[in-house]
């Protein structure tokens, strides 16, 4: 049996790769109107950043990272010794923390500085169950703002992050977008033993895993995907009822932006997205229809204290990221069709082999001037070479044989009108210009 591709991945065809693409350029220039800039960080970190980053608690950290272990290493670890701090390493899980680091590490928003506008794009890894929406190798685009608290932050990168769905082509009619708070240091702590307090009265109700997440980190389970446990923290205390007087205000301010702006979004209170360092502003864009149970094509939110918690001064931030298969899945339900990766504006074809060298110096010159072309490699007949442009999708087909090379000319046809007409060889390139370009 040959080889197949690992359970949980997939390959990117060259469609579709093409259109992977065309979404990065399309971020890029989306958020490059708003002042980020690429960076790119390894896939690879050390083990401990998503640890004291993402959480300990928190399904990603306690199930799902692949950690990546040297031959030597995983040899000491037979032998039953142990691996050094630096040599624990993980393939990232997601964006934010790889990035944070790198800030931190190079010092990217100095005292007084400007803040920090960075985007990545590329793939995560997460040991999930694979299923339609979830894989564990899957391709995010991501965006993070460092050294800015002002909820204006906020709200420029949720119209950000709208404006790009729009521009890459899923219907804004299609699309949902929920909002809330996670409050602060000040307020969440007391808010956090509410919910525990709660889910205590309904231990009998809630799974073990909820029950576990109690004992760490109990807003963990209004993530919960049982039924039950959903239906049962549907009726927990709300955060928005116990936030303090700075993370209200900061909430209402974004709202207000965000009426301001014409975003249509929808408060729910028990969006707690799914990773420990969100403080305030969180947030998730979900699709109406198409894509089942794995609905969010993209979300973020504020994370006032991760720069500390990587090792750097006090930095506000906030970040978001989204799912290009999602968005992918999104756009088909859409009806939305990718665009074909496979293009030939001309394809040159020989009579006969005695202007096999001249076609190949008419195909370069095409080629140096701009135009996608082709021939043949294979010594096909030159019916078969017709049906060879054809299936590239060739828009016209220059005829070579001795009687146009005489001339030095060729008969160039229109393959969509059937009209053919001579061209001196030397005006190929401009006549194709003058057609197409």
């Amino acid at each position: 049996m040959a080889i197949q591709a690992p359970e949980g991945t997939r390959d990117l065809l060259p469609d579709e790769a093409l259109f992977w693409t065309r979404f990065k350029d399309t971020a890029a220039e989306v958020f490059g109107r708003y002042g980020y800039v690429l960076v790119e960080t390894p896939v690879i970190e050390q083990t401990e950043l998503f640890v004291r980053g993402i959480g300990e608690a928190t399904d990603v950290v306690s199930k799902e990272m692949f950690t990546a272990v040297s031959g030597e290493n995983l040899k000491r670890l037979l032998d039953g010794g142990a691996i050094k701090a630096k040599s624990r390493l993980s393939l990232r899980p997601e964006g934010t923390a790889g990035v944070v680091r790198a800030v931190v590490q190079h010092d990217l928003v100095p005292q007084g500085a400007a803040p920090a506008k960075l985007m990545y794009a590329g793939p995560m890894f997460r040991a999930e169950r694979p299923q339609k929406g979830r894989q564990r190798q899957f391709n995010q685009v991501g965006v993070e703002c460092l050294g800015a608290e002002a909820p204006s932050i906020d709200a420029e990168a949720i119209i950000m992050l709208m404006r790009f769905f729009e521009k890459v082509g899923i219907p804004a009619s299609s699309m949902e977008l929920l909002v809330n708070s996670m409050g602060c240091e000040k307020c969440r702590p007391a808010y956090r033993d509410l919910v525990r307090a709660y889910m205590d009265e309904h231990a009998d109700e809630l799974c073990e895993t909820c029950m576990t997440r109690a004992a760490v980190n109990p807003l963990r389970a209004f993530d919960c995907k049982n039924e039950q446990c959903a239906a049962v923290m549907a009726g927990a205390p709300k955060i928005t009822d116990h936030l303090c007087d700075d993370c209200r205000e900061h909430y209402a301010a974004v709202r207000e932006l965000l009426d301001g702006a014409g975003v249509p979004y929808v408060e729910e209170p028990k969006l707690v997205r799914g990773l420990d360092y969100y403080t305030r502003t969180v947030f998730e864009v979900q699709v109406v229809d198409g894509l089942g149970s794995q609905n969010a094509i993209g979300g973020g939110g504020r994370y006032d204290k991760l720069a500390e918690e990587v090792g750097g001064r006090p930095t506000p931030g906030l970040g978001f990221a989204l799912g290009y298969e999602r968005c992918l899945m999104a756009l088909e339900a859409a009806g939305v069709e990718l665009p074909r990766a496979q293009r030939c504006d001309l394809f040159v074809a020989c009579v006969d082999d005695s202007v096999r060298a001249s076609a190949f110096g008419l195909v370069q010159a095409c080629r140096d001037a701009g135009i996608v072309c082709e021939m043949d490699h294979q010594g096909r007949s030159l019916k078969s070479q017709f049906k060879l442009a054809d299936k590239l999708g060739a828009a016209r087909v220059a005829v070579l044989g001795p009687d146009e090379l005489a001339e030095g000319a060729c008969t160039l046809r229109d393959m969509a009108a059937h009209e053919e007409a001579r061209v001196k060889l030397a005006d190929v390139p401009e006549e194709m210009h003058r057609v197409f370009l």
